[in-house]
């Protein structure tokens, strides 16, 4: 084969770092933007926080803006450009992609794209040790509550290793998840100088059931239920006939077949729905309830609110800290001096820049991501999810003239204080089915409908999954059975033999 050269000319995307740096800051959530600042600025001296938002100078602004205050593209915009110029092969002029149209029927608070600076945290003196001590306490869980109690009961100590055995194989439930036998077993093979018996075990399985919550180290639901009856007072109403339903009408209580229960209890319909009253105060998962999991706490990066009969949308000024350049370091920058000193300054300097302009292009592509989110779901903010409107992440793509990709991670783990709540900004995005009258409804629109109907339906004849397509059928959403048991289950609603009572 014949070697040649040849001059090809063609363009491709270079991820440069400032350009991973503004993507990666763009898909942070607050959190971690939070870290990110306070790592950037415990690394780079030239970077410090400006606590005085009014008086700062405009050299200063201009100095570590660079440029990106006058409308020159940030790294985002410059990726989306070069992306749309090699798609398009065309060489069209580039617009400003940091402003929006001018009539838009939602407000936009663009003096607030740079936050100002966050309160700053509680002095030692005001309580900072207890929250410290707090951050770094260690949550409890099931299994450190049960060995607590173990410790405060007196057995020998072929008891106390058999008790944890069985600790350990109980789950965040308090479900045992391996049987006796097995225990039995492996009690049998790790000890085989103790000789340790199957009634052993048995027997102290039943004292480990008393311990708190009441249920725990129960094989399956019947014996937890069981158990917590058993530890009721004996005057407690109705107590022997649940303990006859749970002993021998399990499988009629889970699939509610209350005319079979009747029949073979001889109990009344009154009569019944009091017993029922009782076995439902038990808890089928103590421990779960007893160590709940830990908080979450959210912290919105945008601020929804009405003002004026227009909805305004506005950053959250508490998210991250404003940042500026110092200029007493960057004034000792020399032009011609090439010393380590020098370069160190230099260096750090053209960082710091980067970085607040990622900062600002972060907020920026956030605010319009957010305004137009506003914008095509203004009728969930007035009326609620049943008027939530279809949206793809295209849509917003298209709007704010960038790609689905950059939308994604704006969304992603971003999150909207509104008047009906905090919610994340995917939340706004879902599928849409067809309507009889040739238009489109939001697939949380349709959520919203089935929570609705199934609230108001005969606890008696609950609603199938047949009969609410057909009552949506009327209101002319067109949706599938299999659609419907799909976004039932979403919503964590049962199925409607499982939702049948006795009123």
């Amino acid at each position: 084969m014949k070697q040649s050269l040849q001059l090809k000319l063609g363009q491709q995307l270079t991820m440069t770092p400032q350009l991973q740096q503004a993507i990666r800051l763009l898909q942070l959530s607050t959190l971690d933007l939070q870290q990110e600042i306070q790592q950037a600025l415990d690394s780079n001296p030239l970077l410090e926080v400006s606590e005085d938002d009014d008086n700062t100078p405009d050299t200063d602004r201009d100095d570590w803006a660079d440029n990106a205050a006058s409308g020159t593209d940030g790294p985002l915009q410059s990726l989306e450009k070069a992306a749309s110029d090699d798609k398009d092969g065309d060489s069209r002029q580039e617009h400003d992609t940091g402003t929006l149209p001018d009539e838009l029927p939602v407000d936009t608070q663009w003096d607030d794209l740079l936050p100002v600076a966050s309160a700053p945290g509680p002095s030692p003196d005001e309580g900072g040790e207890f929250d410290m001590d707090a951050r770094n306490a260690s949550s409890s869980s099931l299994r450190d509550l049960l060995l607590w109690q173990l410790s405060l009961t007196r057995l020998s100590d072929t008891d106390r290793l058999i008790a944890l055995s069985i600790i350990d194989a109980t789950d965040a439930n308090g479900r045992l998840i391996l049987s006796l036998e097995e225990i039995h077993e492996s009690l049998v093979s790790g000890l085989p100088d103790l000789d340790i018996e199957m009634d052993e075990v048995v027997a102290v399985l039943h004292m480990l059931q008393q311990f708190e919550p009441t249920g725990v180290c129960t094989r399956n639901l019947q014996e937890c239920l069981q158990v917590q009856l058993d530890q009721l007072p004996p005057e407690t109403p109705w107590l022997e006939q649940a303990k006859v339903i749970i002993n021998r009408h399990i499988n009629q209580l889970a699939s509610s077949d209350f005319a079979q229960i009747q029949r073979r209890t001889r109990l009344k319909e009154h009569e019944l729905r009091d017993v029922l009253s009782l076995i439902r105060s038990l808890d089928p998962n103590p421990g779960k309830t007893a160590v709940p999991d830990d908080i979450e706490y959210v912290v919105p990066d945008i601020f929804v609110s009405k003002r004026g009969g227009r909805w305004v949308v506005e950053l959250n000024p508490d998210i991250a800290p404003k940042l500026r350049i110092n200029a007493d370091y960057a004034s000792l920058i020399k032009r011609a001096d090439d010393s380590a000193d020098n370069t160190f300054l230099r260096d750090n300097l053209q960082e710091a820049r980067w970085f607040l302009k990622s900062l600002h292009s972060r907020n920026e592509t956030l605010m319009k991501v957010a305004t137009k989110i506003v914008e095509h779901q203004r009728n969930f903010l007035e009326y609620g999810e049943e008027a939530m409107k279809p949206l793809v992440l295209h849509e917003i793509a298209e709007a704010v003239e960038m790609h689905e990709s950059t939308i994604s991670r704006v969304t992603t783990n971003k999150y909207m204080h509104t008047p009906r709540g905090i919610f994340e900004l995917k939340y706004f995005f879902s599928s849409h089915v067809a309507t009889a009258a040739g238009g489109e409804c939001s697939s949380t629109a349709i959520r919203a409908i089935i929570k609705k109907l199934v609230a108001a339906e005969n606890p008696k004849k609950p609603l199938s999954d047949s009969k609410i397509t057909q009552l949506l059928e009327e209101q002319g959403i067109q949706v599938a059975r299999r659609t419907i048991a799909k976004y039932r289950d979403s919503l964590f609603i049962p199925p409607s033999n499982e939702r049948k009572r006795l009123v």
